[in-house]
């Protein structure tokens, strides 16, 4: 891979993140919640309609959750953006060990609270995230 195609890719990788944001946002109105609702429902295979956000304290979880994938979509984007050209590879394992670190301690917690499906879930967004940064790219 060249450093011109980690750059595009990091930029993928932004949005994947940052993409979960405005979904747990809705998640923070009762009449909004169903993005979210469902969301948790595919995470906590199968579907059978049982999360919900009727919970103050699951709205403010969400609205939590939102604001750091936001933020965190952001910051890998800005990463891109101002960092990259001066420190590729910095950046890349920068972006790779964040990464690393969510999928690790979120399916450890996916599992630990009864919902290991999401940790195969997670094996899915970890790939896509990550795609070609396993690597450090050729000049």
């Amino acid at each position: 891979m060249t450093q011109k195609f980690h750059k595009f890719w990091i930029g993928i990788t932004a949005i994947v993140v940052a993409s979960f944001a405005p979904v747990f946002f809705l998640g923070t109105m009762i009449s909004t919640a169903s993005p979210a609702e469902w969301t948790m429902d595919l995470l906590s295979w199968p579907l059978d309609g049982v999360e919900n956000f009727e919970s103050p304290t699951t709205r403010f979880l969400s609205a939590l959750t939102g604001g750091f994938l936001f933020g965190w979509g952001v910051c890998i984007w800005f990463l891109r953006k101002w960092v990259y050209d001066k420190a590729p590879e910095e950046t890349r394992k920068a972006i790779l060990y964040g990464i690393l670190a969510w999928f690790f301690l979120d399916s450890l917690g996916s599992i630990t609270s009864g919902n290991s499906i999401n940790a195969l879930f997670n094996i899915i967004i970890l790939l896509v995230a990550v795609g070609p940064l396993w690597r450090p790219a050729k000049d």
